[in-house]
């Protein structure tokens, strides 16, 4: 028997719905149907949980820009030392493809940004707490002796950031030069000349080799030695 689906999970179905429509029609050229097309539901279940659309539309960026600044501490929380930290947010802040949907719908709140004050302000607090991410690993990093900046560390942060932006946008319009690894070496160039450290990512851990491991791999266990 099917269970209905709780109000929450409804929700989380329809701003995923939402974000794929306005990557598809535009951040402003979006409309109640195409987001129910998307959802499979009519347009007035979509008003049942959402009575003004505009409240959905801003949950939907909301929930997109997550990943690029909560997400962003979370992975990093973990990861004591800062030259590590700085590597990892800067390859977390990049797209993964040319597809990726995350990136390309910010692209569509940046185009509409200059006409709607309410995106405008959704992108300046994302921009704003990105800075501040990156500004409290350079000054932690300084603290300990890690870095030696050179410079202010919020102007080193506004260029990570706008680089970010700006390689990211590439990224999206699939430009031939310029994929994802290509944007993170850039990216770790200037970071490299701010920081003074070198920045090398440390190789990922080996798993350890276990007798059922090897067993599994066609390997050969010993023999038990026969007592004599």
């Amino acid at each position: 028997m099917t269970q209905r689906k709780s109000r929450a999970d409804r929700r989380v179905e329809l701003i995923d719905a939402a974000r794929r429509a306005m990557i598809q029609h535009g951040a402003e050229g979006v409309h109640l149907n195409q987001i129910a097309e998307e959802a499979g539901l009519t347009s007035g279940a979509v008003l049942y949980h959402y009575p003004d659309l505009r409240d959905l539309l801003i949950e939907a960026h909301h929930a997109g820009m997550e990943r690029f600044y909560e997400q962003r501490v979370k992975k990093i929380s973990g990861i004591a030392d800062p030259a590590q930290k700085l590597i990892t947010t800067i390859r977390s802040g990049l797209p993964e493809g040319p597809d990726d949907a995350g990136v390309r719908l910010l692209c569509e709140l940046g185009g509409a940004a200059g006409r709607n004050r309410v995106y405008g302000t959704l992108l300046t607090t994302l921009y704003d707490r990105q800075v501040a991410m990156y500004q409290t690993i350079l000054e932690i990093g300084a603290a300990q002796g890690v870095f030696k900046l050179a410079g202010d560390s919020e102007q080193i942060a506004r260029n990570l950031v706008a680089l970010e932006d700006a390689y990211g946008y590439r990224i999206i319009a699939r430009h031939h030069s310029i994929g994802p690894d290509e944007a993170v070496s850039l990216i770790l160039d200037f970071a490299r000349m701010s920081t003074g450290h070198p920045l090398k990512e440390e190789p990922a851990a080996r798993p350890k080799t276990t007798r059922t491991t090897r067993q599994r791999n066609g390997g050969s266990t010993p023999r038990p030695r026969d007592a004599s």
